[in-house]
């Protein structure tokens, strides 16, 4: 895999702003990876209760915090495969950097195979087998937490899906969003290979257009914001690169996922804290339950923005939003804000709130990570790992 120096170049801070130093790029794939496992976490608590039941174990505001779960919460599928998308890459980077060409899904599918051994699913004996890699040795991504059904279902075909001959067809499951981060996270690529080395990845499970283009779009907002943009920018450049011509020749974008987008964008408006938060009621009837893709993608988009916080003063009077750059408590306070929002409500909690947590971990880098919540994670260290692999291998 081979990268492009001085691509997506960050802007520069608006004149007069105070703000905190841009985070390193090991920071954001930390902030990134352990973000989206602290709200897969949270989340997989009350994945399958719609809002009246979180509401009557939690309170009326719902589960906000680790501190109302005795027994803690253990991530999910969604962090188990987004650290084995981060492996696929690693392995595929580390030929590169011994000189020596791989094919990129060809690896990230051997890696989600390894994935689907440790669900008690047994690997097809027409896959090519590969040796362990450190991943494989970690006991706790060995438990079975509710994998998606087309993840099996199409991995345990042996055959590897592509656009072209997709396993699953119809598939359009949220378990193609929630594990792509890691492809934004690869620093100097050009957007259009993001993309398509996300989308294809998503096509190894699901076949329909909205699983691939909604987990390529989720990657670009990454890839932005590991690069120094804005959230609102970010996201407005994904969703503009899929109006304007980053699908593979023949290809339309999909109506819903532009649509569930462009909602996304305009429920949380343009301001920092610009309006009220939906309800959960209104925001599944607005955005969806978040089981698809596209639902699943709006839904933490919204949460994201919709939760920006207000506008500080500066020591001169002025003022610096987050999107220029905040101090620490406030990135914590964003997160435990969003975090709640894309858990309390009638769906996909967990996958929700690991999108959330994935995209505020690389705008803001590990600075908003609230420390009691990192104390309640499950197995820091092995994501830590992961993550600490990665950055070295990217230079990070």
């Amino acid at each position: 895999m081979s990268t492009k120096p001085g691509t997506s170049p960050a802007p520069a801070p608006t004149p007069g702003q105070p703000h905190s130093p841009a985070p390193a790029h090991g920071s954001r794939i930390h902030g990134c990876l352990l973000g989206g496992a602290l709200g897969d976490s949270l989340g997989y608590a009350v994945e399958f209760d719609d809002i009246s039941a979180i509401r009557a174990r939690f309170g009326p505001a719902g589960l906000q915090d680790f501190s109302a779960l005795d027994a803690g919460s253990p991530f999910s599928d969604d962090t188990q495969m987004t650290l084995y998308t981060a492996d696929g890459l690693l392995e595929a980077l580390e030929w590169a950097n011994d000189g020596v060409a791989s094919d990129i899904n060809a690896c990230l599918w051997l890696a989600y195979l390894r994935w689907l051994g440790t669900q008690g699913v047994a690997v097809p004996a027409s896959a090519p087998f590969q040796p362990p890699r450190w991943i494989d040795a970690q006991t706790v991504l060995k438990n079975r937490r509710s994998p998606g059904k087309a993840c099996l279902s199409g991995l345990a075909t042996g055959e590897m899906g592509t656009v072209k001959r997709p396993v699953n067809p119809e598939s359009k499951g949220c378990g193609t969003v929630m594990r792509s981060a890691p492809f934004g996270l690869i620093p100097h690529l050009e957007p259009e290979t993001v993309y398509k080395l996300s989308a294809d990845a998503a096509c190894l499970t699901h076949g329909h257009p909205a699983a691939r283009q909604s987990a390529g779009v989720f990657s670009l907002v990454i890839h932005a914001l590991s690069s120094g943009h804005g959230l609102r920018e970010a996201a407005e450049s994904a969703l503009g690169h899929l109006r304007g011509g980053i699908l593979r020749k023949g290809e339309d974008p999909d109506p819903d996922v532009v649509a569930r987008l462009e909602a996304a964008l305009r429920l949380a408006g343009d301001r920092p804290g610009g309006g009220d938060v939906l309800s959960p009621e209104n925001l599944v009837s607005e955005l969806g339950e978040g089981w698809v893709a596209e639902e699943a993608l709006a839904v933490a988009l919204y949460a994201v923005l919709a939760t920006v916080p207000e506008p500080e003063a500066g020591p001169d009077g002025d003022t610096a939003t987050a999107d220029a750059g905040t101090a620490e408590p406030d990135a914590q306070a964003h997160f435990r804000a969003a975090i709640a929002v894309a858990v309390n409500h009638s769906g996909d909690s967990d996958s929700t709130a690991s999108i959330a947590g994935n995209i505020l971990g690389a705008y803001y880098g590990e600075r908003c990570l609230p420390a009691d919540w990192l104390a309640a994670l499950e197995a820091p260290e092995v994501i830590r790992g992961m993550a600490s692999r990665l950055a070295a291998v990217t230079g990070s």
